[in-house]
C-alpha cells in the first residue's frame, strides 16, 4: 500500500543489464498495410499484413520483426509472391526472414505476412505481465506494444498505415485515421488510411453508442462500460481542459479531439497511441486521475508528435510525460504541489544511479528500471534545466521542439540544439553531466562570516564528490533583515564562493529549493525504501529487507522504513517479528504520518490472527483515535472493531 506505481500495472522484474551498446535494426520499416479479421466470438485474428521497409546498411539478407507468439505464421511472401523462409524464435517473440539474396541498401522492400491465432488475454505477453491485446465477445482491444502485427523499430520507426479491419455487425472498430466502412454478409469492414507517420495500429472493438463530451472547444468521444460508463462525462471534461493546456505549453499537438477506450483490469493502467486514450478499470478510478491523464495525453505531444530516434532517446518521451504530470498538478494547485510531486520523482531516479540516460536500451522495456531511467529522471533533468536557463526560456524551447520535429524522430542532440537556440547559452556540460554519465553530488558547505565596512562578506566553497560535475547551483543567506540569494558555478569537487551581505547572515543553505538531483541523508534512506518496495512488489523478500536496512542505516529512527520490514515479516507470516517492528515504526519519526494509523490497524490485524482478540479491538480503538484516514485506514478500523481480522490465505499455501 502506499506506493508509487509508474504509469501502468508495471511489469516488476529485476532485469539483468544488458551490453551498453543498443542494437540498431538493419531496417527502417515505412508503411503497412492490415487487412484484418476479428471474430469475437472465437477470440482470434485473421491478418494479412503487407509490410515495406528500406535496409539501412549494405549486405542486408534477413531481417527480424517482432510479432505475438500466440499468432502463427502461415506463410511470408516478396512482392512477386515468393515464399521467404521465416523461422520463429519464441523467446523474444521474433520471426526472422532469411533473403536468398543480398537486399540494396535504401531500395524499399514489401513483404507480405499471413497469420491468425487466439488473442484471449491469457497469452504471454511481449512485455510481461501486462495484457495489450484481448478480444471478448463484447469488447476487444489491440495495441501496439502488443505486437499484433510484425513490428521493426519498437517505439522509434515512424510509419504510415492503411488498415482494413472485419468485424461482426453489430460492433464498431475505433482506430486512428480517416474512417470508411461498407457491410457485407453479416459482417463490416472498418478501414484507415493514416499518411503522417507516426504510431498508428492500435485499435478497440465497441459496441453501443460512446459519450460526447464537448468542452473548451473541444470533443471528446468516451467508450466507457458497465459502472465506468458513469465517469464518462468528467473524464470527457477533464481531457479537453488538459489538451488545451498543454496546447499553450507545447504548441498545436498531433490531434486534439481524443477517443478514450475502457479496456480491463491486467492493461496498463493507461496507455496513448495516435488519437487515442487507453485506460483500464483501475486507472478510470472513482474520481477523474488527472495525473495518468496528464502523462498519457502529454504522448499526443511526446511520442505521436515528436518520438526518439532510438530507444536511448526515449527520456525526451517518457520524461516529458512524467514531467507533464508535474505541469498540470503545478497548473491545477500552484508551484507546492510541483515540489511535491518532484520529490517522489527524484527518489525514484536515484534507484538507478549506475546507468547513464543515454543508455537505456540496456534496461527492460516497462521494468521500473527502465521507468525510473527514462521517466523519472528525464523528469527531473527537464526541472533542472528550466532551472537554469528560466521559465520563458524553457517553455519557448519546448514549444520550438515540437514544431521543429513535428511527424519526426529527434535525438537528445535535437533537443540540446533547440535548447541552446533558444537560450543563448552553450548547455553541453549540462547534457553530459545529467543525459551522459551516471551518478549524483552530495554537497557538502563550509564557510566563514566577516564583518566588513558595508556590512558582512560570506566566504565558503561548495564541495560535492563527482569530479566532472559542472552545475549552476543557488546559496540562500538567511540575514537579520531580507534574505540574500546567489548562483554560484559548481565546478569539479570544491568551488569557492563570495557573498556580501547588509544584514548580518544567520545561514547559509546550498540549493534551497531543491533544484537539483542530489542525495542528503534523508534521500538516501527513501532511495534505499523505494528500492525495497520495489524487490517486495515481485517478492524478492531478502533484498528487500537488505535495502530497509541501508534505510536504518543512515537513519534508525524511520518509520517507515521499520513499516517496509514488518510488512516483509507479515507477508512471511513471520507475526512476531513483524509485531516488533511494526512497535519500532511508532516509536520512530512518525513520517510519514500515515505510518501511525496503519502500524496500530497491522498490530490489531496481527493480534487477531493469534487470537488476542482483547488487544486486536485496543490497537483498532488507538489507531481511530489518530483520525488519520489515509487509503481508507478509519473504514478498515469501523470494519474491524465490528468483525475480527481473519488471516489471508496465499494460494501456494
Amino acid at each position: 500500500m502506499f506506493r508509487n506505481f509508474r504509469l501502468a500495472a508495471a511489469v516488476l522484474a529485476v532485469v539483468a543489464l544488458a551490453p551498453a551498446q543498443e542494437r540498431r535494426s538493419r531496417i527502417r520499416v515505412e508503411h503497412y498495410v492490415i487487412d484484418a479479421e476479428i471474430n469475437q466470438r472465437a477470440q482470434s485474428l485473421t491478418a494479412k499484413t503487407q509490410v515495406r521497409f528500406v535496409p539501412l546498411e549494405d549486405n542486408v539478407n534477413s531481417a527480424t520483426f517482432e510479432l505475438n507468439n500466440a499468432l502463427n505464421v502461415a506463410k511470408v511472401t516478396d512482392g512477386k509472391g515468393k515464399t521467404i523462409p521465416a523461422t520463429r524464435y519464441q523467446q523474444d517473440f521474433t520471426v526472422r526472414l532469411s533473403f536468398d539474396q543480398t537486399l540494396p541498401k535504401g531500395a524499399p522492400v514489401t513483404v507480405t505476412f499471413e497469420y491468425d491465432g487466439r488473442l484471449n488475454g491469457t497469452e504471454d505477453s511481449p512485455v510481461y505481465g501486462i495484457r495489450f491485446a484481448a478480444i471478448h465477445e463484447d469488447y476487444a482491444y489491440l495495441m501496439y506494444p502488443a505486437r499484433w502485427f510484425p513490428v521493426s523499430g519498437y517505439t522509434t520507426d515512424r510509419y504510415s498505415a492503411e488498415m482494413n479491419i472485419t468485424v461482426a455487425q453489430g460492433s464498431a472498430v475505433i482506430a486512428n485515421g480517416v474512417e470508411t466502412s461498407r457491410p457485407a454478409g453479416g459482417k463490416v469492414t472498418y478501414s484507415f488510411k493514416v499518411d503522417h507517420a507516426s504510431f498508428p495500429g492500435s485499435i478497440a472493438v465497441v459496441s453501443g453508442d460512446p459519450t460526447r463530451v464537448t468542452a473548451e472547444g473541444l470533443t471528446t468521444t468516451v467508450y466507457f462500460r458497465g459502472p465506468e460508463q458513469a465517469m464518462a462525462n468528467v473524464y470527457g471534461q477533464e481531457t479537453s481542459k488538459i489538451v488545451n493546456y498543454f496546447t499553450s505549453l507545447y504548441g498545436l499537438p498531433a490531434f486534439a479531439n481524443l477517443t478514450v477506450v475502457e479496456t480491463e483490469n491486467g492493461a496498463p493502467n493507461g496507455y496513448s497511441a495516435p488519437g487515442m486514450l487507453f485506460l483500464s478499470p483501475r486507472g478510470i478510478g472513482r474520481e477523474v486521475s488527472g495525473k495518468l491523464l496528464a502523462n498519457q495525453i502529454s504522448r499526443q505531444w511526446w511520442h505521436s508528435l515528436v518520438s526518439p530516434v532510438s530507444r536511448n532517446h526515449l527520456w525526451l518521451t517518457n520524461g516529458m510525460a512524467t514531467y507533464s504530470e508535474l505541469l498540470y498538478a503545478e497548473h491545477l494547485s500552484g508551484p507546492g504541489a510541483l515540489e511535491l510531486q518532484l520529490r517522489d520523482t527524484a527518489v525514484e531516479s536515484l534507484t538507478v544511479d549506475n546507468v547513464p540516460v543515454i543508455q537505456s536500451s540496456r534496461l527492460e522495456d516497462y521494468s521500473p528500471e527502465f521507468w525510473a531511467l527514462t521517466g523519472s529522471k528525464g523528469a527531473t533533468v527537464l526541472h533542472m534545466l528550466r532551472g537554469v536557463i528560466g521559465d520563458q526560456k524553457f517553455f519557448d524551447s519546448l514549444k520550438e521542439f515540437s514544431k521543429n520535429f513535428a511527424w519526426k524522430s529527434a535525438s537528445t542532440e535535437d533537443f540540446r540544439k533547440v535548447v541552446q537556440d533558444v537560450a543563448q547559452q552553450d548547455l553541453g556540460y549540462f547534457f553530459i553531466q545529467w543525459i551522459e554519465s551516471s551518478g549524483a553530488p552530495e554537497f557538502k558547505l563550509e564557510y566563514t562570516i566577516f564583518r566588513t565596512q558595508k556590512g558582512f562578506r560570506v566566504m565558503g566553497k561548495v564541495a560535492q564528490d563527482l569530479d566532472t560535475f559542472r552545475m549552476p547551483v543557488d546559496l540562500r543567506i538567511e540575514t537579520e533583515g531580507n534574505p540574500e540569494e546567489k548562483r554560484v558555478e559548481v565546478v569539479g569537487t570544491s568551488s569557492e564562493f563570495v557573498v556580501d551581505t547588509f544584514g548580518k547572515p544567520k545561514t547559509v543553505t546550498v540549493d534551497p529549493n531543491n533544484r537539483v538531483l542530489r542525495y542528503s541523508n534523508s534521500m538516501r534512506v527513501a532511495v534505499a525504501i523505494r528500492r525495497g518496495e520495489q524487490y517486495t512488489e515481485i517478492s524478492e523478500f531478502g533484498e528487500a529487507l537488505k535495502e530497509y536496512q541501508k534505510a536504518l542505516e543512515t537513519n534508525r529512527n524511520s518509520s517507515l522504513a521499520h513499516f517496509r520490514i514488518a510488512e516483509v515479516f507479515f507477508l512471511q507470516n513471520n507475526y512476531q517479528s513483524a509485531a516488533n517492528e511494526f512497535r519500532e515504526a511508532l516509536n520512530g519519526d512518525i513520517e510519514p504520518r500515515w505510518t501511525e494509523v496503519w502500524a496500530h490497524i497491522n498490530l490489531g490485524r496481527i493480534f487477531d490472527i493469534t487470537g488476542q482478540r482483547e488487544r486486536a479491538v485496543n490497537e483498532y480503538t488507538l489507531a481511530q483515535r489518530t483520525k488519520d484516514n489515509t487509503q481508507a485506514a478509519q473504514d478498515e478500523v469501523a470494519k474491524y472493531i465490528k468483525t475480527p481480522y481473519e488471516r489471508q490465505r496465499r494460494a501456494d499455501n
